[in-house]
């Protein structure tokens, strides 16, 4: 059976403030309902984003602030410090941890600029919203081996796919170089490269 992480709850101290916040970032607000004086939901998603977060008022004993390490997925670090920080996320600088596996708690380890040769996983970006709630931004171009399923290839949204579009067009780029050639069959290449990308296969040659 299918268990998709659909919803994640973020405590909040100011309904209204949040709901500000996450819009403010270009999150889509999906709802925004309230049953009474002592009870209310607001979901927003990120752009792209399959799970959505939710917050409000008596929708969880968390104390407002206390979550840490939310972790969201981008293909480019840089862009996505710029957006935030346009959307008044007040994001950290671009940084890399020291153990380059993933990052450590709190701000130890973190040494400045994207990862050694922008290698996917290494790269993140740190906000919090007006409560203090920890989110981390971590880029990924290219996937671990097995962990997505090739037969189930999507892009999230337009720019997502144009992102993987000027990443194939690159790397395509370099394949005519090495064969001394141009290629008439690009379509099938880069569709192949997309593919093997996001499922973290062997890509083309």
């Amino acid at each position: 059976m299918d268990m998709k992480l659909e919803v994640v709850v973020v405590p909040v101290s100011d309904v209204d403030r949040a709901k500000d916040f996450y819009t403010g970032l270009g999150w889509r607000l999906d709802a925004d309902i309230p049953t009474g004086e002592d009870f209310r939901v607001v979901q927003v998603t990120p752009p792209g984003s399959a799970a959505s977060v939710i917050f409000g008022t008596s929708v969880t004993e968390q104390a407002p602030g206390s979550a840490r390490g939310l972790q969201l997925i981008v293909d480019d670090i840089e862009a996505a410090h710029d957006e935030l920080k346009r959307g008044g996320g007040s994001p950290s600088e671009v940084f890399h941890d020291a153990g380059g596996v993933f990052h450590h708690a709190g701000t130890d380890a973190r040494l400045p600029g994207p990862a050694p040769e922008r290698v996917s996983y290494g790269s993140f970006v740190s906000f919090s919203d007006p409560d203090g709630n920890g989110w981390i931004l971590q880029e990924i171009t290219t996937r671990l081996p097995g962990r997505l399923d090739p037969s189930t290839t999507a892009f999230s949204s337009a720019d997502d796919l144009a992102s993987a579009l000027r990443r194939a067009a690159a790397a395509h780029g370099e394949h005519e170089a090495r064969t001394g050639a141009e290629d008439p069959d690009w379509p099938d290449w880069y569709a192949r490269y997309m593919v093997s990308e996001q499922a973290g296969t062997e890509p083309p040659t």
